[in-house]
This record gives C-alpha cells, structure tokens and sequence, in this order.
C-alpha cells in the first residue's frame, strides 16, 4: 500500500500515524511547502519518505490535508497527476467550494469529498496523534460521485481507523457546521481578543484565570493561517450564525440591564439540555 499526504499537520499526520500502525508495510510518503515541516514530519516517523507529485499515479491514497483555500488550488492538479486506481480526499471544514471546484474533473470519480469531525487546536507535525479519529464522525458530501469501487476502499480505510461515517449533502455540512464549529472558533478568538485588550492595563485578569476560561479559549490557539481561508470560504453560513449569536448576546446583556434575573436562569435552565443531547450523540459513538 502506498500513501500519500499532502500536507503533513494535525489531521493528515494523524491519519499517517494510524495507517502506519494498521499496515506496517504501507509506505507514506509526504508532500509539504513547508520543507521544514516534511523534514520534521520524518525525523517524527510521521511519513517515511519525501514524495512528489510526478509519482501520484502509483498511489493507492491521496490524503489532501492543506487550508481550504489551498486545496481548491491542489486538487485539480492531483487528480490530473493519479492513476485510475487511486482515490484522493480532502479533509477540510469547507465542502461545498471543495465539490464545486472538481465538480467538472474528468477523474471526479477518484475524488471523495470528506470531513472528519476531530481535532486539537495545536497544528503541525508534532501535533499528529494515533487514534484521533477513534469513534469520530467523518462527513462524506456526494458519494455517489465516487465510483463505487472506490468508495469501498476508503469507507474501509476510515471504518479501520475507528470512524464513523455520515452522509450529507456539501450545503447541509457547510450550514451546519458553521454553528458548532465555525461559530465556536469565533467565540473563542473574540472572548481571547476581549480579555488580551483589557489585560493590557489589568494583570490580574490571567492571574484570576481558571479552568473554565481556559476551555473556552482553547480554541483561540488555532492556526489563522487555517480557519481565515474557512471563514472566507463559508462566509455566508458564518454570518447568519454570528447574527443569531449576537442576537442573543444582546438579549442576555438586556436582561441584566433590566436585573430581570428570573429570566436570566429560566435563559440559562433552557439550554441546561444540551448535557443531555451531548450525552446522547457520546452514547451513540
């Protein structure tokens, strides 16, 4: 088995690792603009060996692990450079853009359009983990696209590495992970944003910083390089969920203003239920 991966950070090193671990024999070769990072990935035992696009056709995988924005870029020129045995997919947060920009590719049958729900906020090489994707979702927009042989081979890859698969149309995932992801990483790079702002004349911000700060800016440590290209890419999605948000924001910064706090914990009480449907999604994993 020959892998290769285009873009060796948190995800495609990851799934580097995990292919490793389940086929000793595979050989992973790695593509990166970083060649710092290529080199580090191999010291790393992340991938094996430098490859290059002029040997695609010889792959078994191509794992196109890049920004968005890139990826729009890159694709078409793997799928001109693979065999017709190959199967290629991305593993961005950003499908539609994707779909459309193969959608006319004469080996769009090699492609599977792909999102795997996991992650960390550190980014790199070093950042790859084994077994992150142990009982993860992995979205998958428009399989029907993908010949059938070849959809078998990857839904077998992502089910070995502990995935669970969903299908969705690429408008439906862009819409509805703008709310639980896209929107969350504004979240955290706003409220980082505010607290940095005041923290410049009150030290004692961070000294009073806890556990529950922490988690929620975790986020804010994510890569700019990475989630601007998403944002600009699911722009319209990430507005409307920004709307709602602000929106709610203002109606919760209205109530204390009014001291109305009956309705402040019947607000708070209300969304108390989420325990519960986060429970259920992890007891279904």
């Amino acid at each position: 088995m020959k892998i290769y991966i285009i873009g060796i950070g948190l995800i495609g090193g990851s799934m580097a690792l995990d292919i490793k671990s389940l086929h000793p024999e595979a050989i992973v070769c790695g593509i990166d603009s970083n060649e710092s990072h290529l080199q580090e990935a191999i010291a790393l035992g992340v991938v094996d060996v430098a490859g290059n696009m002029e040997d695609l056709a010889s792959a078994d995988f191509v794992i196109v692990s890049v920004p968005v924005d890139v990826a729009m870029v890159v694709l078409p020129t793997v799928l001109d450079a693979i065999g017709d045995n190959t199967i290629v997919f991305e593993v961005g947060s950003t499908k539609m853009p994707i779909c459309e920009a193969v959608a006319s590719h004469p080996k769009r049958r090699n492609f599977i359009a792909t999102h795997p729900i996991a992650g960390t906020e550190f980014s790199g090489p070093s950042a790859a983990i084994k077994g992150l994707f142990q009982g993860k979702t992995n979205i998958i927009c428009e399989v029907e696209k993908t010949t059938f042989k070849l959809q078998e081979k990857a839904l077998e890859l992502f089910k070995s590495i502990g995935m669970r698969i969903r299908y969705m149309d690429p408008k439906s995932h862009d819409k509805h992970i703008a709310y639980v992801s896209h929107l969350s990483h504004i979240s955290s790079f706003m409220l980082g944003k505010t607290v940095i702002d005041k923290e410049k004349h009150e030290q004692d911000i961070f000294d009073m910083a806890g556990s529950g700060f922490e988690s929620t800016v975790r986020l804010a440590k994510s890569s700019p390089a990475m989630w601007t290209p998403i944002f600009k890419q699911n722009r319209k999605q990430v507005v409307k969920t920004l709307e709602e948000y602000i929106s709610n924001l203002s109606k919760f910064k209205e109530l204390l203003e009014k001291e109305d706090y009956d309705a402040i914990y019947n607000e708070m009480q209300s969304v108390n239920k989420i325990k519960e449907i986060l429970n259920g999604i992890n007891v279904k994993k």
